[in-house]
Formats: C-alpha cells, sequence, structure tokens
C-alpha cells in the first residue's frame, strides 16, 4: 500500500501540488512545470490507474482512509498519500473536495493528430471551446455515444484540467484526442482528404436539418467517415469554418429558442450520428 502522511512537514513539494486548484492561471504554470494532471474522485482516480497513468501523490480526506482501502492497496509503495483533515484539504485547495479524494498524476504523453485520425470514422471536432465543464461534457457524451476520438483546436481549453476531467467521469483519459496546430485549415482539407465530410453544426441560413440528413444517411447506408465540428458556447463557429466544411447541419428549436448548450447540442447530434 502506499505511504501514508497525516502530518506533512511545511512546505512540502508534493503537497504544494494540491495548492489552490481553484487559481487557473496558477494552476496552468504549476502543472505545466511538474507535468501533471489533477484527477478528482475516487472513479478518475481510477481510470487515471487503469490506462496506465504514473500517481505523484493522493490527497484525501482522513476520515475516508479505510473505505479507499483497495483504492490505496494499488498504488506503489513510495506513492505518498496526504491524509487530512477536511478543513485542512479545503485550506490547501481552496474549496471543500466533497468527493474525499485527489490524485496528482504524471501526463500522458500527447498523441499526434494523425494517429487518433487513423483509426477513425466518426470524429467529435472543437473550435474555441473554452469552457472546461462543456469540453469535458462533449468528452462524456462523444465517448457514450460513439465517437471514436476528438480534435481540439490550438484555443480550446487544456482536456486534462481538473473540471474537464470531472466533468467527463474520466473519458478523457480513455478517448483518443489531440490537439491541433492550425485550424480551419489545413486540418479541414486533411481530413476531407482521408476519406471525412465535414459537418459544420451551426445555426446557417443553409444549414440542413439534423434528422432529415441523418434520415437521408441512414437510408442510403452510407459508411462514409464523418467529423461534427463544434464551435464556442457564444458565438457559434466562425464563419470561415463553415464556409469551409461540406456541409452545416442545425437541431430544429421550438418557440422562442434559439440554440441549445453547446454541450447539449453535440450529444444530440452524436446520438442521431454516431450512436452504433
Amino acid at each position: 500500500m502506499a505511504t501514508l502522511v497525516t502530518h506533512p512537514e511545511p512546505g512540502d513539494p508534493t503537497l504544494q501540488l494540491f495548492t489552490e486548484l481553484t487559481n487557473r492561471q496558477l494552476r496552468r504554470s504549476l502543472e505545466a512545470d511538474h507535468g501533471v494532471l489533477i484527477a478528482e474522485s475516487m472513479l478518475v482516480v481510477e481510470k487515471a490507474l487503469d490506462v496506465g497513468l504514473a500517481p505523484v501523490a493522493l490527497l484525501i480526506a482522513r476520515r475516508r482512509v479505510e473505505a479507499l482501502r483497495d483504492l490505496l492497496d494499488r498504488l506503489p509503495e513510495a506513492t505518498p498519500v496526504y491524509a487530512l483533515e477536511d478543513d485542512v484539504v479545503a485550506g490547501i485547495t481552496g474549496y471543500r473536495v466533497h468527493r474525499g479524494v485527489l490524485g496528482a498524476f504524471a501526463r500522458p504523453t500527447p498523441r499526434e493528430v494523425a494517429d487518433v485520425v487513423a483509426g477513425a470514422s466518426k470524429l467529435c471536432v472543437l473550435e474555441a471551446s473554452v469552457d472546461a465543464t462543456n469540453v469535458g461534457a462533449i468528452f462524456r457524451s462523444a465517448a457514450a455515444l460513439g465517437a471514436d476520438g476528438v480534435l481540439i483546436d490550438p484555443t480550446c481549453a487544456d482536456p486534462l484540467e481538473r473540471r474537464c476531467l470531472r466533468t467527463s467521469m474520466g473519458c478523457v483519459l480513455e478517448l483518443p484526442w489531440a490537439r491541433l496546430a492550425r485550424w480551419p485549415e489545413p486540418a479541414i482539407s486533411k481530413l476531407r482528404e482521408t476519406g471525412f465530410t465535414v459537418a459544420s453544426c451551426a445555426l446557417s441560413p443553409t444549414a440542413l436539418d439534423l434528422a432529415d440528413y441523418a434520415r437521408a444517411r441512414r437510408e442510403s447506408g452510407a459508411e462514409e467517415r464523418l467529423a461534427l465540428v463544434f464551435g464556442t458556447e457564444g458565438e457559434g463557429l466562425a464563419a470561415g469554418t463553415i464556409a469551409a466544411s461540406d456541409l452545416a447541419l442545425r437541431i430544429p428549436m421550438a418557440r422562442t429558442v434559439d440554440s441549445l448548450n453547446v454541450a447539449s447540442a453535440a450529444s444530440v447530434f452524436f446520438w442521431e450520428l454516431f450512436r452504433r
């Protein structure tokens, strides 16, 4: 079992990896300097172990030591597990950790875009999606509803950010993804060259009704590779992205609602076009 630490030394550098988890600017520098990600909840910590990430340390509520015994037994003996009182944990992290366990893990080696595309027939592409919670929710839906991988543009939120990992229920660690160096071109052209139909999910005047397109695709027995592109939470996709795509698709809205939250919309698109 890992090494329990109940009285850490002041200024312990490993414990500092958990400092001020809600401070985004601090986290970016800390995680970049140390090459770590923070997994929150027992489920996400277990998935990190399942995919082979190397644990650096755990921070848990002391009251949960016995309940987490099976998890702690999976850790290398040299892994420090800081078992502290709830108030002390909150003082370190900057918030109350209701799930009772946080894990610092070495970040995985980033995948190459070509490796994600090569084995895929159904891709999700994210443009300028900067809200970590939405990105995590999209990853969870993509994994659940049949996507083979996710591509993100240079400005998209970090899928390995704590909130994204938590919201995705660890699916970010399981679903292949990669960050594009440039977007929309030459990425869209390269997707097209590898046989993908690139569909912008957008409120465009020329957009096709999603249900009509999905029905026609099923009836034709089409097996072409399909990449669905989603935009920002507020502005949607850039005009240049829509113009560069093969087609645009929309979800018809009722009453005075003009659109869904991007994560909700993505789930609808995945259900219609990606489900096995």
